[in-house]
């Protein structure tokens, strides 16, 4: 600091001791055209070197401060996300692990149908967890394959699956869930997107699939795209139960479970997969929600472009 301050009065120091250099005599001191002697233009020019070092200077500490202020607000959002995350997985993990220890004290010696497959369901959720932790760990250094990717024909296979499965569950909290889909024909049809298709099938599945899996019976979920600029616009909309006004800005994040969750089975990552696989397509995830009306989560991806890394 104390440099950048003597730097500043270098030049305002030279040019007082050339104007006195001149006034005195010391140096020849002739009158330039404008009537402005060497001395007084010396001092000009040195006070004016000063002032923009001095603002060069103070804006550069400024910066300086402003980099360091920013670079300490994401250490301390990065920690505060990282204790969240802890908490969270802290509290996925405890109670399947509770729910297993439980189950095999009251096996016993005789097998017990009820148990087993308790125990069974919570090493299942475990697996899931384990599972779905491990693709959003790899999704920041897996290379993406760069192919074109049909987004009506990935919608119209999850569609027909969803439907089918809805089918089989006659009798079951899922039954008469209407499913639509829409898919622009003509005058052209949907243009294909650029990327990694088993990844685009995996986040157009979770979309569907949290739909579905907090739809109500005779809710109705509409999954459709469009195409919009240079863009695939994918929507997946729902009359469920919608999502609290409060809750709307952490459904993106890791392991994060809002009031209307409770009780459904998950793990907490599906939209954190979404979002982190449409991010690395370069693309946008939103969501918008009304609760008690229903929700509607999107995706938006690039038609064309350069490859993404």
């Amino acid at each position: 600091m104390i440099r950048r301050w003597l730097l500043v009065l270098v030049p305002l120091a030279l040019g007082l001791a050339l104007g006195i250099a001149f006034a005195l005599g010391g140096l020849p001191n002739p009158t330039l055209y404008l009537r402005a002697d060497l001395a007084a233009l010396a001092q000009i020019l040195g006070l004016f070197a000063a002032l923009v070092i001095w603002a060069w200077a103070v804006y550069r500490d400024w910066l300086q401060n402003k980099l360091h202020e920013t670079r300490q607000q994401q250490e301390i959002k990065a920690a505060e996300d990282r204790r969240r995350f802890l908490q969270r997985l802290d509290h996925e993990l405890k109670n399947p692990l509770t729910a297993i220890q439980a189950g095999l004290a009251n096996l016993g010696e005789t097998p017990d149908m009820p148990i087993l497959e308790s125990v069974q369901a919570q090493t299942n959720r475990l697996s899931r967890l384990v599972s779905d932790l491990r693709k959003l760990a790899d999704l920041e250094t897996r290379p993406l394959e760069q192919s074109p990717v049909s987004i009506a024909e990935i919608l119209q296979t999850l569609v027909e699956l969803a439907q089918d499965r809805i089918a089989s569950l006659d009798g079951s909290q899922d039954s008469g869930i209407k499913i639509s889909l829409s898919v622009p024909q003509a005058p052209w049809p949907l243009p294909e997107v650029s990327g990694d298709y088993d990844l685009l099938l995996l986040a157009l599945h979770n979309l569907l699939d949290n739909a579905l899996k907090f739809a109500r019976p005779g809710d109705t979920v509409e999954v459709r795209a469009f195409e919009d600029g240079t863009s695939v616009v994918v929507e997946v909309a729902d009359t469920g139960q919608g999502i609290q006004a409060e809750e709307i800005p952490h459904v993106w994040q890791e392991l994060y479970r809002g009031k209307g969750a409770r009780g459904v089975p998950g793990s907490g990552l599906g939209l954190a997969l979404v979002r982190a696989i449409v991010e690395r397509h370069a693309g946008e995830a939103s969501l918008r929600s009304r609760a008690g009306q229903g929700t509607v989560v999107g995706v938006r991806l690039p038609i064309s472009g350069e490859p993404h890394t």
